[in-house]
């Protein structure tokens, strides 16, 4: 589970250290830096794919992603008796991203590329770092990056070898130096973040591919657009938790009951549902009520993620949907880590009522977002 995450220099998060739970809840006022944080997260899991680089220039480039404010604040601009002006620079301009368990950490310090980079929008990596332990530190450090020069340190002797020493500038050590040999918990840390799920697309459209029949194969883990709905819910049916699923069509949709059915040899999701005499297909369902069931399916899988990152999972919802999808959140969260973007207050007030949850509430200030925690947890960044 992760415990931490670090973000300097990302957009609105000109420095934010988060405390996350087993259920974790990030909410705030428009524009108050929910979706940069939620951005954050997706660009640390993208770094495990080999992807972000190729993030970073869907955002338009580093110089669109970075921090557009002064590097700090005086009292006197926070107090409005001095205007926003830029100061000296006491450090390099970077993007830093990171985070950290009980076992694991992570961070990464992406900044300008050189002047005659004939790419210059794209990042370079400057320093990477992963070490055991929720605080990074030279004794609990076992693979370092510093420009284009990676070392590893043997787990039986604690001696450092040079893995690489020519990684490019837009290469993470998380891909390309994950050993089976002398780089094995860093493998065992890129296979994690490779396991991480987000979830911001489900369609629920007309031409949404959820409504369309669908060729049915073994699918533990629900598609990011939810494409796959029927062959998933046929996947826990089978091998997964029937009794829950169940239980969680009747606590949206009382009396009704979900199934799979075949339209010339394809699978289609379908639902029962009470007074009707034969059950509707994908294509008639409401947009609400098929979304549902595409996060029932996403928050049921047979093979719950570490973490899974829900992006304003309320879109489109009655909100007679939105006490049963708090609930089914705090179930799902027994299985893996939950985090939930959100800022519908009927959602919120339902999760509180089910205890557990780590909330943290979002502001903005002079551009910067800020969270409400009074305490923000001690993070070490690795120095460039």
């Amino acid at each position: 589970m992760i415990t931490r995450l670090a973000v300097a220099g990302y957009r609105s998060l000109r420095d934010v250290v988060l405390e996350l739970g087993q259920l974790t809840l990030i909410t705030g006022a428009n524009g108050s830096g929910k979706s940069s944080l939620y951005r954050a997260l997706r660009l640390l899991a993208e770094t495990a794919q080999g992807r972000l680089i190729a993030s970073l220039a869907g955002e338009g480039g580093l110089s669109s992603a970075l921090w557009a404010g002064p590097e700090n604040f005086s009292r006197a601009m926070r107090a409005g008796a001095q205007p926003v002006q830029g100061t000296v620079r006491s450090g390099p301009i970077s993007l830093k991203l990171g985070f950290s368990s009980d076992d694991f950490g992570y961070a990464i310090d992406l900044g300008l590329p050189d002047p005659t980079h004939p790419f210059q929008r794209d990042p370079e990596i400057k320093v990477e770092a992963m070490w055991t332990g929720a605080m990074l530190g030279r004794a609990n450090l076992f693979a370092e990056r510093r420009g284009a020069a990676v070392s590893l340190r043997r787990a039986e002797s604690g001696e450092w070898r040079h893995a690489m020493t020519n990684l490019s500038a837009f290469d993470s050590m998380v891909t390309h130096c994950a050993d089976p040999v002398d780089g094995l918990e860093l493998l065992m840390m890129r296979e994690r973040m490779r396991n991480w799920r987000f979830y911001d697309a489900l369609r629920t459209d007309a031409d949404a591919p959820s409504r369309r029949p669908q060729v049915m194969t073994y699918t533990p883990v629900l598609a990011s657009d939810g494409a796959d709905l029927a062959a998933a819910i046929a996947t826990i049916m089978a091998i997964g938790d029937r009794e829950e699923l169940d239980e969680t069509i009747e606590d949206a949709f009382p009396g009704s009951q979900i199934l799979v059915g075949e339209v010339d040899g394809h699978g289609v999701v379908e639902m029962r549902q009470p007074g009707l005499l034969r059950p509707l297909g994908a294509r008639e369902l409401s947009d609400g009520t098929l979304r549902y069931l595409l996060l029932a399916a996403a928050l049921l899988s047979p093979r719950p993620p570490d973490i899974m990152v829900l992006n304003e999972p309320e879109a489109s919802l009655h909100p007679s949907l939105l006490e049963p999808l708090a609930r089914l959140l705090q179930r799902a969260s027994r299985h893996g880590q939950i985090v939930i973007v959100s800022h519908s207050e009927r959602l919120i007030q339902g999760l509180r009522r089910g205890g557990g949850m780590q909330e943290i509430r979002l502001s903005k200030a002079l551009g910067e977002t800020q969270s409400d925690a009074e305490d923000a947890p001690r993070w070490v960044w690795p120095k460039r």
